[in-house]
């Protein structure tokens, strides 16, 4: 699950402007009435749990790194170069097929819960 931070923290300034707007006159009237109040204000904090700031991390790892596997990709353009890759036709169409039954099943699955 994604934890969009940059949502999160414009949310929490807009609701802390709000409040601070809101808050504003009464600040000033008991500064007029009562200046230890003043002194005595409280500040809104945030506390990112522990889970929170490893899915962060792994999130920053995630989107640091390739799609591709490049040392794979480079393995099989050598093999092809060398004549050493072979293609097992059966196991393709095996492959291809199943991908193809897991797309339709998906699609499927779509459909029933657009339709309910």
């Amino acid at each position: 699950m994604a934890i969009d931070t940059n949502k999160l923290n414009s949310n929490l300034s807009a609701r802390m402007q709000t409040r601070k707007a809101a808050n504003q006159p009464a600040v000033s009237e008991q500064t007029t009435s009562k200046p230890e109040a003043s002194k005595a204000q409280k500040s809104d904090s945030v506390v990112i749990t522990a889970q929170a700031q490893q899915l962060q991390k792994m999130q920053t790892k995630l989107s640091l790194m390739s799609d591709v596997d490049q040392k794979k990709v480079s393995e099989i353009k050598q093999a092809i170069s060398e004549g050493r890759y072979s293609i097992d036709p059966q196991k393709l169409a095996k492959n291809i097929s199943s991908f193809e039954s897991e797309l339709n099943d998906l699609y499927k699955d779509k459909q029933d819960s657009v339709s309910e």
